[in-house]
């Protein structure tokens, strides 16, 4: 039996509606997308003029404190002395986390250029351009070789293995020997959750939120020098790639930083 023309339109109608659907669900997508954009494009502009307009007072700042200590000469008290050279490092530290600032930034406009990343092959690249360590101190390297094929921005994970191998190195320059392990394992979601190990001086766990923050620190910068912005670059980046990134550690009993990456 035939339908007749009151069931064809009504087996009609719900193709009607979802072509009508889904065609909303697109445009809503490209408004999103160029949405999205727009912001991008904001932010890189708000960032580069703040670095610009900052920049400017910071090198007054160091250019007439040079002046005064070379127009006093040996007049200069050392007591004054001592209070413009921390002016001075001061400038220069805020220098250095505007540039840190600008890079976090940056991150969020990058277009990804997704590949096939081999990580052990990576971590070998990273380590033959790291600064060479000064003689005597001993370091046992446990990178895993089967590591499987991951996914993502060759030139960020760079970045991301840059960050983690140098402050395994930092934290755990005390120690007589410096232990570096780079591990892996499948999560239940189907992701590599990657880890890097050193036997350095850990941290208080209860504040290891903190730790993937721009400019957090749980230690002095007396102890260990630096920014404390690797940690906030490398979430940065993991996130833009889909993935996690935490860490675990106790009080002088070393730090294990993990984060997950798509396979290949």
């Amino acid at each position: 039996m035939n339908p007749g023309p009151e069931a064809a339109a009504a087996n009609a109608e719900p193709t009607t509606s979802s072509t009508e659907s889904l065609l909303s669900t697109r445009l809503d997508t490209e408004r999103l997308q160029r949405e999205l954009s727009q912001a991008r494009a904001e932010l890189e502009e708000f960032t580069q003029s703040v670095s610009h307009d900052l920049r400017a007072p910071l090198r007054h700042i160091t250019s007439y404190v040079q002046i005064v200590v070379e127009e006093m000469g040996s007049e200069l008290k050392p007591d004054v002395a001592a209070h413009l050279q921390t002016v001075t490092q001061a400038a220069r530290q805020m220098g250095h986390q505007i540039d840190g600032l600008t890079e976090l930034s940056r991150l969020t406009g990058l277009t990804m250029q997704w590949t096939e990343l081999d990580l052990a092959a990576l971590v070998v690249d990273v380590r033959l351009v790291m600064p060479p360590e000064p003689p005597g101190r001993v370091i046992d390297w446990q990178i895993a070789s089967d590591v499987p094929t991951l996914r993502g921005d060759l030139l960020m994970i760079r970045q991301v293995m840059t960050h983690l191998l140098s402050n395994a190195l930092k934290f755990s320059v005390a120690q007589a020997v410096t232990k570096i392990e780079l591990t892996w394992r499948l999560t239940d979601d189907g992701l590599c959750a990657v880890t890097v190990t050193d036997n350095g001086v850990g941290f208080n766990p209860d504040y290891a939120g903190k730790l993937f923050h721009a400019f957090q620190r749980l230690h002095s910068s007396r102890e260990f020098e630096g920014l404390g912005m690797g940690l906030a670059l490398t979430r940065k980046i993991i996130e833009r790639h889909g993935g996690t990134v935490w860490a675990i550690a106790t009080p002088k009993a070393g730090c294990s930083v993990s984060f997950t990456l798509p396979l290949a």
